[in-house]
């Protein structure tokens, strides 16, 4: 593993500053070191900011490659380059920068713990970089399997750092969110505490419930994606329960330059209104989600797709389909519903983008409540699976009901209504009325398709691992299957019963800088995450 090195910008003037990701390739726009294995002295209260805010960027790097790998989009006609994202047998160099970069990142968080560490008057910062630092191990975890841990992140002193086994760095991770939220609760009585301000949190504004229950939530994504493959030493949680509100990122974005959240510029529009990526479109196998095929959801076709229900889509690889030709389409993306189509005043709407002022989600509600539903199916905590479940659509309907501010507009005005209808119009349909899944195999099924559904173009990584350890969304594979039945792409050359990749491979500095602990004969079809099946 190697650190990249990029030269030393002004911290003062990035705190706002614009992340554009795209899954193949993460360009960090600060970098607290110009020797990545020597430390500047940039404070805790410094870095936790712009930390945060290269976080957004890396979320939208992960959700652009689980959207693309997942099934959530495909191939719009007139482009080309489509490449491994056809065949799936991936080069290392695909989506290289999900490595790359998340290690960068973790530098910086890492130098947080390393100058709090056993400092009291710091213990909130150090429990904030802890967490934010198990989010990311969890994502690489989730990616590539084995990765570098214990000995990642030491700079000078361990230049080529052993892998982890995947299972030992979970349990490690939830040893460390504990550690955070008892350091948390012991600032209590530390005298001249420092609290970050609403501006150094660009996460939860200080809120250190909020961080708390984030914590928890993380712990149980953890342990529930563990589940049967690994023991946890601690499996209880803090009496501060799980998050019932959405977190999300946002340092302040804006449509100025450089400040835009970074899937807005990814996906809709830079800020002088030049379109972003048109080369995707929706998948035929996610509208069916909502146009009646599988579900009917008139209200989230509405709020996430652009001219619901007559959205064009595709399936990945269909190149023949001239109605999906829109690479002469002024019009933009099709996750941004809104009719106004221009660049430098589009915003505002409802979705999965919603405008350049957005917040970018990091755990959302709806993920926490369905997170807790298949805890509580499987014993792990106490509660009630469809009373969580129903939560977690209430709560999907009113993160994409919502406005970046929070507040309605006026079209989808209602979520909790329109939630209500939506279980009223599928009815007969155990994939949404949980109480006809009557076995423990439909209610999981029913649980996971529901997250599908909440999670498309918000954290779309999430439910591309949710479908390789569950199977769900249920796929129809055999020879002849529909663009309805599958997501898989008509060119696969996976040799697994659904054509998909298990994973994606380790990047080229790997190979370069630590060859001797890189694990080898890795396949894009045979090698299998640790909760994977």
């Amino acid at each position: 593993m190697k650190k990249k090195i990029n030269s030393m910008k002004k911290i003062t003037a990035i705190i706002l500053s614009g992340v554009m990701l795209l899954a193949s390739s993460c360009t960090k726009q600060l970098d607290i070191n110009n020797n990545p294995n020597a430390a500047t002295s940039a404070t805790p209260e410094l870095i936790l900011p712009q930390a945060l805010n290269y976080t957004a960027g890396m979320l939208n790097s992960f959700n652009t490659y689980g959207a693309q790998v997942g099934g959530y989009a495909a191939n719009a006609g007139g482009y080309g380059g489509f490449g491994t994202n056809f065949t799936y047998n991936f080069a290392s160099s695909d989506y290289s920068g999900l490595f790359t970069s998340s290690y960068d990142l973790l530098e910086d968080y890492q130098s947080i713990i390393n100058q709090s560490q056993g400092v009291p008057t710091y213990n909130y910062y150090n429990a904030m970089a802890k967490i934010m630092k198990a989010l990311h191990f969890q994502l690489l975890v989730d990616t590539y399997n084995d990765v570098p841990y214990s000995q990642a992140l030491k700079g000078a002193s361990v230049l080529s750092p052993k892998y982890d086994a995947a299972a030992d760095i979970y349990k490690d991770l939830a040893v460390q969110l504990d550690s955070a939220i008892t350091l948390i609760n012991a600032g209590a009585s530390v005298t001249a505490i420092k609290t970050p301000s609403s501006t150094q949190d660009g996460l939860f504004g200080g809120n250190l419930t909020k961080w708390k229950q984030f914590a928890n939530t993380l712990k149980l994504r953890i342990i529930v994606r563990a589940n049967g493959k690994t023991t946890f030493a601690n499996s209880t949680f803090s009496a501060d329960g799980f998050l019932t509100t959405d977190a999300m990122i946002n340092p302040g974005y804006t449509r100025d330059n450089g400040k835009q959240n970074p899937k807005w510029n990814t996906w809709g529009w830079s800020y002088t209104g030049a379109a972003g990526n048109k080369a995707w479109m929706p998948s035929t196998f996610a509208r069916a989600f909502y146009d009646g095929i599988k579900i009917t959801d008139n209200g989230r076709g509405k709020a996430v797709y652009y001219q619901f229900p007559i959205t064009s889509t595709n399936q990945l690889g269909q190149e023949t389909n001239s109605t999906v030709t829109i690479a002469s389409s002024p019009e933009g993306t099709f996750w941004f519903p809104s009719t106004s189509r221009t660049g430098s005043s589009a915003g505002n709407s409802t979705g999965a983008l919603k405008g350049p002022n957005a917040g970018m989600p990091l755990l959302t509600a709806a993920e926490s409540y369905f997170i807790q539903a298949e805890a509580a199916l499987k014993g792990i905590i106490t509660g009630t699976p469809a009373t969580l479940y129903n939560n977690g659509i209430v709560a999907s309907f009113k993160y994409l009901y919502a406005l970046p501010d929070g507040s309605y507009g006026t079209t989808l005005t209602n979520p909790t209504a329109d939630a209500a209808t939506y279980l009223t119009d599928n009815a007969t349909n155990r994939l949404v009325n949980y109480s006809l899944a009557t076995t423990t195999a439909q209610q999981l099924e029913a649980i996971i398709t529901q997250k599908w559904v909440a999670l498309n173009f918000v954290n779309s990584e999430q439910s591309w691992n949710d479908y390789r350890r569950t199977g769900y969304p249920a796929l129809i594979s055999t020879p002849g299957a529909t663009a309805t039945q599958t997501f898989a792409s008509k060119y696969s050359e996976s040799t697994r019963p659904d054509h998909l990749p298990t994973r994606i491979l380790y990047p080229p500095s790997e190979g370069a800088y630590n060859s001797s602990n890189v694990p080898k004969g890795i396949s894009p079809f045979t090698s299998l995450i640790f909760w994977a099946q």
